[in-house]
């Protein structure tokens, strides 16, 4: 199908998206493809106003490559709030790589793809991200030196989920505090959706705060890893059954973004919803469906800014615990956010959107 003008819609729709809706405004935007090793990747820059846009790299098998260049386009817009409510001078971007990692990832593409981030001098500092590790980056890297979350063996900070976790514990714990009076989680009921490489290490400092735990997952081998830790931890049997459990004090999304709908919203029983997704609402409004039925939402980019913290930490040469020190600030940003949005009457969504947008105008206007 294509428009008056030939041009096929799905390439229409992406650049009114780019230039004309409130959802655009991105810098750069690069199409990547290496037709040797199979590589179809999108590289998006939405600001480097703070500094060089720094993000990770999805690569999942999208239904389409429209799918793929939406996902890197809202994810980059995320990084570049993301990036500013975390104090970081670092911009906004994201890449992804469209194809199932399990069936054609190798060596090659990953050598192709850092060659087409080299290519960007700098203005791109890529990362892990769903469907990539560590041990992806150390392969990368090969190919380009703007890469972050390396193995310590090649000079990198290793697994970023460690401190995106506990920044996420401390976002968590904030809305406690915000909420209850008490930052601890101990006696309450958190319900996690996605235990893999964040959410696995969310478990382990809920458990240890004294937290009871209610976890799904679409992958059997990550239920099975924390059951077999820990055996009596409860095990519901999808998200659309866990988010109705009685008793759901706190709602943890930890896996793909768009959690928070038309659909789980009306019946979600937890108060808090706090977890590690990218981009949980869905479309405009949802923050303020949330609001008007007395949920307490901490904005994702806000808690789960401790990976980011960490991987940028590594540009510096790596230092554990001063991440770990920039990670826990994340529970102070959290609840200024939260009295940010009471003074305004604004669901926390729109507080933390202001502040980020302050700090990134105020940088442009230097």
């Amino acid at each position: 199908m294509t428009d008056v003008t030939g041009a096929p819609v799905a390439t229409v729709d992406v650049l009114n998206t780019l230039f004309h809706s409130e959802q655009g405004g991105h810098e750069q935007v690069v199409l990547c493809q290496d037709r040797a090793s199979g590589l179809k990747a999108v590289i998006a820059l939405h600001s480097t106003a703070l500094g060089p846009a720094l993000g990770g790299t999805r690569f999942y098998p999208y239904a389409s490559e429209q799918d793929a260049v939406a996902d890197a386009l809202n994810l980059s817009r995320g990084m570049s709030y993301k990036n500013a409510m975390a104090g970081l001078d670092h911009g906004g971007g994201k890449a992804v790589i469209i194809g199932d990692p399990e069936l054609i990832k190798t060596e090659e593409l990953l050598l192709a793809y850092g060659r087409f981030v080299a290519s960007l001098g700098g203005r791109y500092v890529t990362a892990c991200d769903v469907g990539t590790y560590v041990a992806d980056m150390d392969v990368v890297a090969r190919e380009c030196r703007w890469t972050t979350g390396r193995s310590p063996e090649n000079g990198g900070a290793g697994d970023s989920s460690v401190l995106t976790a506990f920044g996420v514990f401390q976002g968590m714990r904030a809305s406690a505090q915000h909420l209850w009076g008490d930052p601890s989680l101990r006696g309450r009921k958190v319900g996690i959706a996605g235990v893999g490489k964040v959410g696995h290490h969310l478990v382990e400092h809920l458990l240890q705060d004294g937290a009871s735990v209610v976890i799904t997952d679409v992958r059997d081998e990550s239920v099975r890893r924390i059951t077999e830790r820990h055996p009596g931890i409860a095990v519901a049997a999808d998200t659309d059954a866990l988010i109705r459990t009685e008793g759901l004090d706190v709602y943890a999304p930890c896996a793909l973004g768009g959690a928070l709908n038309d659909d789980s919203v009306p019946v979600l029983t937890a108060k808090v919803v706090c977890g590690a997704a990218n981009n949980q609402l869905s479309h405009p409004g949802v923050e303020k469906d949330l609001a008007d039925r007395g949920i307490l939402y901490a904005p994702d980019y806000v808690v789960n800014a401790g990976g980011v913290i960490q991987v940028a930490d590594e540009l510096h040469g790596f230092d554990f615990e001063r991440s770990k020190a920039k990670a826990a600030k994340i529970f102070d940003t959290t609840l200024s956010i939260f009295a940010r949005a009471k003074d305004d009457g604004i669901p926390p969504a729109a507080a933390a959107d202001r502040l980020a947008e302050q700090r990134i105008s105020e940088a442009r206007a230097r």
